[in-house]
């Protein structure tokens, strides 16, 4: 883990309301991989914004990272141009192992999809994909995720876009038809509870991403804390910490 500043060294728009900015970086990518995590710290906000690691070349020294504005630091963080400097704790967390020994789906949904498209790369080309969004408008990264997995379902909600409906849909039929898959996913808590569900009652590995809230990025504070059940009961961990990717078996999902 590393504190400085780096440069951004290009931006883009995705949506109205979601940019997709490239960092030089290349202490800070040799140390990292898909799933994990970066801190940026957002002009005199007292608390960094956590921020996914999207894709990584290590050749190049380079890492994407893309953000959805949604409240004061990430719209400080919008309005930053290519060259300024970016003060970045990273990289934090765990991240994604795919196993390369069985055919790996990996699901995204909304803002949960830049992490996805790391780890789809990583497996390789026989990556899938399923994404999910609110309706056309909000659809990122398509063409990107077209190009690295050999197959790539998109669902929306209004069906402005691809089918109508939720990830689970799809990947039910997918699992049918495969039932030796692996799933991983990253999205809202709503869409990992289902897809942990499906997954566990067809007996299929799954690991997720979750999303929380966070403060200070090391395990130091509880803003982050999630539940877990382990072989000795049910425990609180950090997701900044111990995640924030973990076997959805582990995951209570409250509700």
């Amino acid at each position: 883990m590393l504190q400085a500043d780096f440069p951004i060294v290009s931006i883009k728009r995705l949506n109205a309301t979601t940019y997709y900015f490239v960092l030089a970086c290349p202490a800070l990518a040799e140390e990292s991989w898909c799933g994990r995590f970066v801190h940026i710290r957002c002009g005199e906000k007292p608390l960094r914004r956590p921020i996914s690691i999207c894709t990584i070349d290590k050749d190049r020294g380079l890492l994407s990272l893309v953000f959805e504005v949604r409240g004061e630091g990430t719209a400080w963080l919008a309005e930053r141009k290519t060259g300024d400097l970016l003060n970045v704790l990273g990289p934090l967390g765990n991240g994604f192992f795919p196993d390369r020994d069985r055919p790996a789906i990996f699901v995204g949904g909304g803002i949960g999809c830049p992490p996805m498209l790391g780890a789809a790369q990583d497996y390789g080309p026989n990556a899938q994909a399923i994404l999910g969004f609110r309706s056309e408008k909000q659809a990122i990264l398509l063409s990107e995720f077209r190009d690295s997995c050999k197959r790539v379902d998109v669902t929306t909600d209004d069906g402005s876009l691809g089918q109508k409906g939720f990830v689970t849909d799809v990947l039910q039929k997918r699992l049918a038809a495969q039932p030796n898959a692996a799933v991983y996913a990253c999205g809202p808590t709503p869409m990992l509870k289902n897809v942990a569900a499906l997954c566990r009652e067809r007996d299929v590995p799954c690991f997720v991403s979750l999303e929380q809230r966070m403060g200070c990025g090391v395990g130091a504070c509880l803003v982050c804390a999630c539940k877990t059940h382990e072989a000795d009961g049910e425990h609180m961990r950090h997701v900044c910490k111990n995640g924030p990717v973990f076997d959805a078996r582990e995951v209570v999902f409250d509700g």
